[in-house]
């Protein structure tokens, strides 16, 4: 029996050592070494102090800036420690609800008299699987240009040109679908804003 106890806790205290010191050690300083901003969760600073992440969505409801996608975490939208989506499929009763209370909320952020020709992005009125999305869709940013523009009291054209300045291709050429960064957007939109007064 003793036999048999002895090598199970060498290899135990071997794997634990290996496993659960050196690799992640290893890990944890390629990862600083190689990708120094994602290791340090990307955080976002503006003169010095932590605004956000890029990799996690803030919630935006001013009609001055734009909105990213909806969120389905609780207790509060973007909850990074409790990332997940609604779980509803789309023919459930209370996704139908929620999608049209977003599509009434865009609509009546609209500046008066000034209807949105056009469509909704399905990304505007729909939450992601993650609930903490940072990214929308380039048709989502342009859809909010002229809401933007008119609060803002800025020329379509350069919200619409700040948006494409924004813009991020697909991963590696062909993973997703190009992208705007809302948080980098809204701070791009800021010093516009700042730099026209």
């Amino acid at each position: 029996m003793t036999s048999q106890i002895r090598p199970a806790l060498v290899l135990f205290g071997a794997l634990t050592v290996i496993c659960g010191v050196l690799y992640p050690l290893a890990v944890t300083g390629v990862g600083n070494v190689a990708f120094p901003a994602q290791a340090g969760g990307s955080i976002i600073e503006v003169n010095g102090k932590a605004i956000g992440s890029s990799l996690i969505g803030q919630s935006f409801s001013s009609p001055k800036y734009f909105w990213g996608r909806p969120s389905a975490t609780g207790p509060m939208p973007n909850n990074a420690a409790n990332s997940g989506g609604s779980n509803f499929g789309p023919t459930n009763p209370a996704q139908n609800d929620a999608v049209k209370g977003r599509i009434d909320a865009l609509r009546a952020a609209e500046p008066e008299g000034r209807p949105n020709p056009l469509a909704i992005p399905v990304d505007l009125v729909t939450a992601s699987a993650s609930g903490v999305d940072p990214d929308l869709s380039l048709a989502g940013a342009r859809y909010q240009v002229a809401r933007v523009a008119a609060v803002r009291k800025l020329d379509p054209a350069r919200v619409q040109a700040l948006v494409d300045a924004q813009r991020q291709s697909q991963v590696l050429g062909f993973f997703g679908e190009p992208r705007v960064n809302v948080l980098a957007l809204n701070l791009a939109l800021d010093a516009e804003s700042a730099h026209t007064r």
